[in-house]
């Protein structure tokens, strides 16, 4: 076993699991999200584009199913000891394994949970499981059951998302010096890439965004690169990855001279962005935070998005993003122990120009921590 956590910890999280599921009235639980398969075993493979799924019964057991080469990566990086195997074959029904499962645990006629939300159970995977499992036990969507306890983090875990927020940091630093008139977004892509790894850490759960020119307004990654001409904007927003767990930070970068409407508004999305800080408080809300962007961004009179931000952590592709989310009205309280990620766009009205200030937090009783160190000032290389 490699693991990073101890047992003693892997342990501690199972009870919290337990109990929930208790309150619950579950008799088990299937976990189909390949976050919640880290964070009760230290499973970390991508097999679970294919049917993989971890059993969690009430007495603490779990078995995993997965194919061949998912077994060996198990066998070497978790905790788990009960490892089943299903193999590709023209009828192959994993389902059927799984009821078999099951069937040992005592589980006919039980209310068992299970993460309808995930990437790795496919409609048509899940039409087999409903298939394979109807008449024999009672499944109740617990998506958010595990996603729930993940979103407070244990000391260990801060403490890889610390050193996830100083390999964030590295990566800005060669963006800061590498974002001049003429530049390769290839470079700087690979410059902040590399800076990640070469501090030991891991691939993001998406891509690194890097647009400039005519798609610096748009948060999404795009393929094809691009030179920076000598008056340019270049918004980047990406993680430091350790162990999985992330800390994104985002930025606009200019070329050239700012115009003294870009400055303004610089200044206004830092403002907004500390604003939202201000209210990263436990007892405030994620819909208090939002307010703050929101009304901060309409007393400038900039755009704005529909959401500032969300909770970090161990999270796989398709998204580093986790539960739950800065947008308006959303009731659920932010807690000390979260991990939490502000991304404050604002935007001109002619949607030209923008400015996107954005770092990750820790919640504490008094002050959120930053996990970054560089300033919020406003880069502009000449």
């Amino acid at each position: 076993m490699t693991t990073d956590f101890s047992v003693r910890e892997f342990k501690a999280r199972k009870q919290l699991v337990l109990k929930e599921m208790e309150n619950r009235h579950l008799d088990g639980l299937l976990m189909f999200r390949q976050e919640s398969m880290y964070y009760l075993s230290g499973l970390h493979t991508f097999g679970y584009c294919f049917f993989q799924v971890i059993y969690l019964h009430t007495d603490g057991h779990m078995t995993l199913l997965t194919r061949l080469p998912d077994v060996h990566s198990a066998k070497l990086t978790t905790i788990l000891t009960d490892i089943r195997e299903w193999r590709n074959l023209p009828d192959a029904n994993p389902a059927v394994d799984l009821k078999k499962i099951l069937k040992e645990r005592g589980c006919s006629n039980k209310r068992i949970g299970i993460e309808l939300d995930a990437y790795g159970l496919t409609a048509l995977n899940y039409r087999k499981v409903d298939a394979a499992l109807n008449g024999f036990c009672r499944l109740e969507d617990a998506s958010e059951l595990i996603t729930g306890i993940r979103a407070t983090k244990s000391r260990k875990e801060l403490m890889f998302c610390r050193k996830a927020g100083q390999l964030a940091d590295a990566a800005l630093a060669e963006a800061n010096q590498l974002a001049v008139p003429g530049a390769w977004e290839g470079d700087i892509l690979a410059a902040m890439q590399g800076a990640v790894f070469k501090g030991d850490g891991d691939y993001s759960g998406n891509e690194f965004i890097i647009n400039s020119g005519p798609k610096a307004l748009v948060g999404r990654y795009f393929t094809g690169r691009r030179h920076l001409g000598q008056r340019d904007q270049l918004t980047i927003e990406w993680a430091g990855v350790y162990r999985f767990y992330h800390a994104a930070m985002m930025r606009t970068i200019l070329t050239g001279k700012p115009s003294r409407h870009q400055l303004a508004l610089h200044q206004a999305a830092v403002e907004a962005h500390l604003a939202s800080v201000e209210k990263l408080k436990p007892g405030n809300t994620f819909g208090d935070v939002f307010t703050a962007y929101e009304r901060t961004a309409i007393k400038h009179g900039y755009g704005y998005l529909g959401a500032t931000g969300y909770s970090l952590g161990s999270t796989f592709p398709p998204t580093w993003m986790d539960w739950p989310m800065f947008w308006k009205g959303n009731d659920e309280p932010i807690k000390k122990g979260m991990v939490l990620f502000i991304h404050t766009l604002i935007s001109s009205k002619n949607g030209q120009n923008a400015q996107a200030p954005g770092q990750t937090y820790i919640i504490t009783d008094q002050k959120p921590e930053s996990l970054s160190k560089m300033p919020l000032e406003l880069i502009a290389n000449t």
